[in-house]
């Protein structure tokens, strides 16, 4: 195998799921991000945005607030600085190999 297909095989694995890598570049260009927006940006059932966003947490990559506007419940999303930096890198890697091939 080449040097270049082993670096794209060490891409984190989590970030390289398409629907999460969508939520990360979401929260990437925000301070935050309540749950419908994102709902309504990647398309996602409430089920799997739900579900991503709890391994992207699992993982230290999202924060997640459960708050009130009102008496309506808000869910706010937060990438971290852990989130960031995988994301960067994440980035980096895949702009590596395709410049290389």
């Amino acid at each position: 195998m080449s040097s270049d297909l082993r670096a794209l095989a060490d891409v984190d694995r989590l970030l390289h799921e398409p629907s999460r890598t969508v939520i990360v570049a979401i929260l990437a260009t925000a301070e935050s991000a309540d749950f419908l927006y994102l709902q309504r940006e990647t398309g996602l059932t409430k089920g799997n945005l739900s579900v991503h966003l709890s391994k992207l947490q699992e993982a230290g990559y999202v924060n997640i607030k459960k708050t009130y506007r009102g008496k309506t419940p808000l869910t706010l999303c937060r990438l971290t600085e852990q989130g960031r930096q995988a994301f960067d890198a994440y980035r980096r890697q895949l702009r590596q190999f395709v410049e290389n091939t």
